[in-house]
């Protein structure tokens, strides 16, 4: 064959094949550097205005350091109040991720795997997963390095049959229910304990561990138009006593229920646990045996407590405040065991995580497609925890 035909042949055979296509994969640099984003803010405000993606690199790690790939991060109320700058603790901001001005990463909770390890690190392995012990980390990230002694280990058998989310989400909202529940009162099996904000995550936490430990829950939730008897349904499921409204508990007539419900009141109610605050919480300490706690943890609301007078005087009710952050920095050792015996009953199907909204964070998701789903947080009755599941980054 004439060469000209040779290539024109070729060509015609070139055109007829069907073009390759090659999947998309992160890179690294040809030092080992991993290509990290996060979701960062330079200033306060509401996340729709102030949150930015931003992309950095990270070294490999040296001496105590280990390099992170984030697997789950969840989207906790606490991080949207600390992104709007009126949360008690502040993100630490720095210039050490690349960025011309200063920034500070969203996010207080979540799981990662260890993807490398300096040479001195101990007792911490690739392949293993790890829960950041302090809060004001930055978790809203798909990489990160940190100290060894900085993080809680999840070895391979403390979290066999469980999902990043399971393991992602207990260190907040189930290790607040279960100190409260613990360290203020000593109940014993049979007697009651009351809540507002019951469909939240530590609610449904705080039921289902007071299930298992023999306590009675007397639960109280927002009234809604639609879904209040599939809500008050799977409050049930989870193992409550007892779910009413607002409206309904601090109806006129309430307080015979409650003695009904209590065995004519033999069984006391000797804890309240408050996320919500204002005029309820009293309507709450009035139901309380002497000498009984009511521990506030929220203020959803945005209405304060007020201490009613006579309770305090002549029933020696305590209102007492708790704040896991502050336990957690205190009591290191505690939480990691916590932690444990928490994914411990979720591995034995004691333990139900909360419903989740997942949003897959891969390395070429859009950024305002993760704000959307910050911002949507604040909206009403949601159908699920909004959380970052981290997949191809």
């Amino acid at each position: 064959m004439a060469p000209s035909r040779a290539i024109y042949s070729a060509r015609t055979a070139l055109r007829r094949v069907s073009p390759i296509v090659v999947p998309q994969r992160r890179c690294l640099s040809a030092y080992g550097y991993e290509q990290a984003k996060v979701l960062a803010l330079s200033t306060f405000g509401e996340p729709k205005d102030v949150l930015k993606l931003h992309s950095h690199s990270i070294a490999p790690p040296h001496g105590d350091l280990l390099t992170l790939r984030f697997l789950a991060s969840p989207i906790n109320p606490a991080d949207i109040n600390q992104i709007q700058g009126v949360y008690p603790t502040k993100p630490v901001f720095t210039t050490a991720l690349g960025s011309t001005d200063p920034i500070a990463v969203g996010g207080n909770e979540g799981v990662a795997e260890v993807i490398a390890k300096g040479g001195s690190v101990k007792g911490v392995e690739k392949g293993d997963w790890v829960i950041i012990k302090k809060q004001g980390f930055g978790t809203w990230r798909t990489h990160a390095q940190t100290k060894a002694d900085e993080v809680v280990v999840v070895k391979g058998e403390d979290r066999e049959g469980l999902k990043p989310e399971q393991v992602g989400t207990v260190s907040v909202n189930p290790m607040t229910a279960w100190r409260m529940l613990q360290d203020f009162v000593s109940l014993k099996e049979g007697e009651w304990f009351v809540q507002n904000g019951a469909n939240s995550g530590v609610g449904r936490a705080a039921i289902q561990l007071a299930k298992l430990w023999g306590y009675k829950s007397l639960n109280i939730v927002r009234k809604r138009e639609t879904g209040m008897d599939e809500l008050k349904a799977d409050l049930m499921s989870l193992g409550a006593d007892a779910v009413v409204t607002d409206d309904e508990f601090e109806a006129k007539g309430f307080r015979d229920q409650v003695k009904e419900m209590t065995n004519g009141g033999r069984e006391p109610i000797r804890l309240g646990l408050n996320c919500v605050g204002g005029p309820l919480v009293n309507s709450m300490a009035k139901h309380l045996a002497a000498g009984a706690h009511i521990v506030t943890y929220g203020a959803m609301s945005k209405k304060p407590v007020s201490l009613p007078t006579g309770l305090l005087i002549f029933k020696d009710i305590h209102f007492d405040g708790f704040w896991v952050s502050r336990w957690s920095d205190k009591n290191p050792q505690d939480k990691e065991a916590c932690v444990k015996e928490v994914l411990n009953l979720t591995q034995q199907g004691k333990f139900t995580d909360v419903p989740m909204s997942p949003v897959t964070w891969n390395h070429d998701t859009k950024q305002d497609e993760l704000i959307d789903a910050v911002q949507g947080t604040l909206e009403g009755f949601r159908s699920g925890k909004g959380i970052f599941v981290f997949g191809n980054t």
